[in-house]
């Protein structure tokens, strides 16, 4: 898939970076890198438009590239799958959204829903010239961890890179809620890092209590298979435009982003297909064939070798990349 920022965002953004010191800007995108990594909150890290859009600027296009993908694969799973209101929780500037938009063109109404004014500006504004269900979206002020929070109710409730800042205490209630929240798809897209798929297991078990079923990435509902130092990720490589390449000091044309998701759907529908395992890690080719590390649908963690004199299925096996899925018995 193309993970490029939409060109009417991207020129969005760099039209808000216009009259904007460069250095100034790199700076603040720094302090926000490292008060990310130290594990604060945007609450304590965004205080006001020039962090957004540093923020705009730097992560944007990975939060975008992440969530689309991750949509891309739900897609797979449910080709039918054709919602009409998205509720984008913790917004930031819209790159969730956008995502959205790009990947289910059906969606008709956008409710952002962020604790930051200074997030809820910058993405009103750079939506202006989108798509009309992101420029006319509705607007949701409001404290993610508020046990008072009651969300709006919407066909897919989409949390990305937004439910590893709640404090642990807070995240079963605002799972339910979201939960409850949801007529269709929840769908969770948060960084690629132990820590964050350590919270990510606490979702999976809790909305599987509560009736859920899991769409993917797993093709099971079992407990995972995967023990520590191990952790289920992704990597999505995304471009990196002039600006984006000043602002984070580096010369690489692109950078690959480390992710993980999770979508759960009211279990209305019939069962998705699970006869295909996920592969989750970066396919390892050599001179006999290519060795795929499968998550299995029967819950077990399998290295298989696709040989090359099985040609029909090496054929298939050699195309395939980290986060799809392969399933040896499936069409030639």
């Amino acid at each position: 898939m193309d993970a490029a920022l939409p060109e009417a965002l991207r020129a969005a953004i760099e039209r808000r970076l216009e009259g904007q010191g460069r250095a100034g800007l790199a700076q603040r995108a720094q302090a926000l890198s490292e008060g990310y990594r130290g594990g604060r909150a945007s609450s304590a890290l965004v205080k006001g438009q020039a962090d957004a859009l540093a923020y705009a600027l730097t992560r944007t296009p990975a939060t975008y590239a992440a969530a689309r993908r991750a949509l891309d694969e739900v897609l797979a799973l449910r080709p039918g799958f054709d919602p009409s209101d998205l509720l984008d929780v913790g917004a930031g500037p819209g790159g969730g959204g956008w995502a959205a938009l790009d990947a289910l063109p059906g969606l008709s109404s956008v409710t952002r829903l962020d604790h930051s004014p200074a997030f809820l500006d910058l993405a009103e504004d750079l939506a202006a010239a989108g798509p009309a269900p992101l420029a006319s979206a509705a607007r949701l002020r409001a404290d993610l961890a508020d046990p008072a929070l009651s969300p709006p109710e919407a066909d897919l409730v989409l949390a990305a890179y937004a439910l590893t800042e709640i404090p642990a205490a807070a995240l079963p209630g605002l799972v339910e809620r979201l939960w409850s929240a949801t007529r269709g798809l929840f769908l969770v897209v948060e960084p690629g890092t132990p820590e964050a798929w350590r919270r990510g297991l606490e979702i999976r078990t809790r909305l599987l209590a509560a009736g859920a079923r899991l769409v993917g990435p797993c093709p099971h509902e079992v407990a995972c298979p995967l023990a520590a130092p191990d952790w289920c990720h992704f990597a999505q490589r995304l471009p990196r435009g002039r600006e984006h390449r000043l602002a984070k000091g580096g010369a690489a044309p692109f950078e690959d982003e480390k992710f993980f998701w999770l979508a759960f759907e009211r279990p209305v529908a019939p069962a998705p297909d699970r006869s295909a395992g996920r592969i989750i890690a970066p396919p390892r080719p050599g001179k006999p064939g290519v060795r795929l590390r499968l998550c299995q649908p029967d819950g077990r963690v399998e290295d298989v070798e696709i040989l090359r004199r099985n040609r029909a299925v090496y054929a298939r096996a050699r195309r395939l990349g980290w986060g799809e899925t392969f399933d040896p018995e499936g069409p030639q």
